[in-house]
């Protein structure tokens, strides 16, 4: 079964990301299709996208917050990567702290984070030399 969010998975990591339209109804089945994939697939990491959402309230953050106490639970490090600077602020100004989220400036750090790392591939070496 396939969610409204697409969950990726290279390797042992679940790469996913979040956007703007995100209502509750959809966090909520978003929420458990991940614990579930995360649990089932033995996922040692989890990259959580965020930076396409432009505005972050206390639902989402909360739910981020839960999404990193129950992956830590099931083995699985949690990164949420790509806050913009102005969800930041919101999260700042609303007086909310993601406490048990750890963050990445990117995706990329993040997979970086997670051990994850790019090698160019074999065309683009040879092209390049």
């Amino acid at each position: 079964m396939t969610g409204p969010v697409p969950i990726l998975r290279l390797g042992d990591i679940l790469l996913t990301g979040l956007l703007n339209d995100l209502d509750d109804k959809t966090a909520l089945e978003f929420t458990g299709e991940l614990v579930e994939r995360i649990s089932a697939e033995g996922s040692r990491g989890v990259v959580i996208d965020i930076s396409r959402l432009e505005i972050i309230d206390s639902f989402v953050a909360r739910v981020l917050m839960e999404l990193a106490g129950t992956g830590k639970l099931l083995g699985a490090r949690m990164i949420v990567a790509g806050m913009r600077p102005a969800v930041a602020i919101t999260l700042s100004e609303l007086g909310l702290q993601l406490s048990g989220v750890e963050t990445a400036l990117n995706a990329e750090r993040a997979m970086a984070r997670l051990g994850w790392e790019q090698r160019p591939r074999r065309a683009e070496a040879h092209a390049a030399g």
